[in-house]
């Protein structure tokens, strides 16, 4: 496998317009995937510009949720929007996929309602929806970590991933009925 380009991490404060960013790229998938018969439930925003207030890479993320047995149906739908598929990327469960091109710069995932990949990304954004403080914590690793390997993105996501494994064992132990971390 040949080495990814290097491509720059770059952090940068909230941006009130993101949310009206993934409200426009959702509506053309749902859209898509709505129409009979329908291949997916729900288009969800996660990762860090799903949270406002929090700092993060200016790239909208959005989990496809598509309906158990339909997914080769809403990965044609989406290939039919101009969506390239990449394979799960080491995730099980979940199917990556690049956007077309001129789009805003965003991740598209496809994924059913019970992999944990899906579960995981809920869980972690509505804990940090919920934890203001905990957020903050993340935002001011996220930009001390961009500062610290700007020019390498595998370093930046394996840098911040023993803070994004403890929120998201935080969040499944609190949706387990177990005692909040304070935020």
């Amino acid at each position: 496998m040949l080495p990814r380009p290097a491509r720059p991490v770059t952090v940068v404060p909230y941006d009130p317009a993101w949310p009206d960013r993934f409200a426009a790229l959702a509506a053309r998938v749902a859209a898509a995937c709505a129409r009979p018969p329908a291949v997916a439930v729900r288009v969800e925003h996660v990762g860090s510009t799903a949270v406002p207030g929090l700092a993060a890479k200016p790239v909208i993320d959005l989990d496809v949720v598509g309906a158990p047995g339909d997914l080769a149906r809403a990965t044609a739908r989406l290939a039919a929007l101009g969506y390239a598929p990449k394979g799960d990327q080491g995730i099980p469960g979940r199917a990556a996929f690049r956007p077309p091109a001129g789009e805003p710069p965003h991740h598209l995932y496809l994924c059913t309602p019970d992999t944990p990949a899906y579960r995981d990304h809920v869980r972690f954004r509505d804990h940090l929806r919920a934890h203001p403080r905990v957020a903050a914590e993340y935002g001011a690793l996220k930009q001390a970590l961009a500062a610290r390997h700007a020019g390498d993105r595998d370093a930046y996501q394996a840098a911040k991933g023993a803070f994004v494994a403890a929120v998201t064992a935080a969040a499944a132990e609190m949706a387990a009925g177990g005692s909040p971390r304070p935020g």
